[in-house]
């Protein structure tokens, strides 16, 4: 059952304020990862639904996402844990992730995502540095599109 940790931290010139704009506009970040589509606001900063999907060897995974905002500190920090499952590959996903932003004396923000992920199931069998990579394609795609809004520092 492959499970990883995932640390990433980016500075862009944006102040924390325009962050956290942008990196709790969930309709915006669905487009900033190809893996995830149909995202729905339940309860803004509370509770969202998402789409996973993706072709990972010879299965295609489709997962509905039920995503929880379990902490906020408004301006400054948010937890997120996203669940699915897809019966037809019986597999499941389950993601836990802090978002950090620290402002900086330069007027700049730092930007941390800290969390885990897991995959148990059918999918799981494609192996740790199959579903790692997957993972970190992710994260490049986040990163790179948070650059773009943000500003490169």
């Amino acid at each position: 059952m492959p499970s990883a940790s995932f640390t990433r931290e980016i500075v862009v010139t944006a102040d924390p304020a325009r962050c956290w704009e942008v990196l709790t506009d969930v309709p915006r970040l669905v487009d900033w990862v190809s893996i995830v589509d149909d995202a729905k606001e339940i309860a803004h900063l509370e509770r969202y639904t998402a789409v996973l999907m993706d072709r990972l060897g010879p299965f295609k995974l489709k997962a509905d996402l039920d995503i929880v905002v379990s902490e906020v500190e408004q301006g400054k920090r948010i937890r997120v844990q996203a669940n699915g499952e897809d019966r037809q590959v019986a597999s499941r996903i389950g993601i836990n992730a802090v978002l950090v932003l620290n402002a900086r004396h330069d007027g700049q923000t730092a930007i941390g995502v800290d969390g885990t992920y897991e995959v148990i199931g059918r999918v799981a069998t494609m192996g740790a540095g199959t579903i790692r990579t997957k993972a970190n394609k992710v994260m490049d795609e986040f990163f790179s599109r948070a650059t773009v809004e943000l500003g490169s520092a």
